[in-house]
């Protein structure tokens, strides 16, 4: 996610190259989704140099591949598992929370799968299960089984948050296909580890994204008094003005916790009023 060539020149320095955006993208935010994870694994050559352009306080959250997620639904899947944790132990403690993001079509008749692996997966690893099946939002047996299985194996529950999203019909092909793609769920508050995880999905309107995200900013808040280390990740449509977006949420989260460690500095700052696809 932190390779948008969209974003060299207006957020990131004009002359970075292919393959040189991440260590520009981690003096604008400190963590990051594995998104290309799901798809495709890197060499191991690739990952070191991930470590190499990232301090040790940023954090990756990478996806486990779709055929561990999706294709094998997690049965069976003990050797690509191991494969893949060796594949990014040069990241170190880099390696934040490793999300297993399963499909809509994964239901209350899973859970026995889901709890054989998450009591089956190394400890040496931190786990955060992202579910898209309505049964898991709706407050009934397979909802709250699910919050006692993550509860007992220390799992973390990715919420994400696409109300703002579909709060009105799109209005521009990125919306649209937003619209096609992200899941319609319940948005839930409720932290189960130290180190709850959101994913908002704003929209193009940049004044409709910072609204959405507005009643965020209380359970923020309250995690980080409560001692926890929330991760919150910022998307819009074509994620042009995500890095900018992500950066305002800090510090509006900021001014209600006094004393929150700072964002790093980005070598390229174009204040807020001068950019006009931001707030015309």
């Amino acid at each position: 996610m932190w390779a948008n060539r969209a974003w060299v020149g207006p957020f990131l320095p004009a002359g970075t190259r292919p393959g040189n955006e991440l260590a520009e993208y981690a003096t604008w935010c400190n963590a990051v989704e594995g998104n290309t994870t799901f798809y495709a694994l890197p060499p191991l050559d690739t990952v070191r140099r991930w470590a190499d352009a990232t301090p040790t306080s940023f954090r990756f959250v990478c996806k486990l591949p779709r055929t561990v997620t999706h294709d094998q639904r997690l049965r069976g899947v003990d050797a690509e598992v191991a494969s893949f944790l060796r594949l990014f132990e040069p990241l170190g403690e880099r390696l934040g929370p490793v999300s297993i993001q399963l499909p809509a079509s994964f239901g209350p008749g899973d859970l026995g799968v889901l709890a054989a692996f998450l009591r089956r997966a190394p400890r040496d690893a931190t786990w955060a299960v992202e579910v898209r099946n309505p049964a898991f939002f709706d407050g009934g047996r397979a909802h709250l089984w699910l919050d006692r299985l993550l509860a007992d194996t220390g799992t973390e529950r990715i919420i994400i948050d696409t109300h703002t999203l579909f709060a009105k019909p799109p209005t521009d092909d990125a919306e649209r296909d937003g619209w096609n793609k992200k899941p319609r769920v319940p948005v839930l508050s409720t932290a189960v580890t130290g180190a709850p995880i959101v994913r908002f999905i704003g929209r193009s309107d940049p004044e409709e994204t910072v609204a959405g995200w507005q009643p965020w900013l209380d359970v923020l808040a309250g995690w980080l008094g409560e001692g926890r280390t929330p991760t919150m990740f910022v998307h819009t449509p074509d994620n042009m003005i995500a890095l900018p977006l992500a950066r305002l949420l800090h510090e509006q989260i900021e001014a209600r916790v006094p004393g929150l460690e700072r964002l790093p500095a980005p070598r390229v700052v174009i204040p807020m009023e001068e950019q006009p696809q931001l707030f015309d």
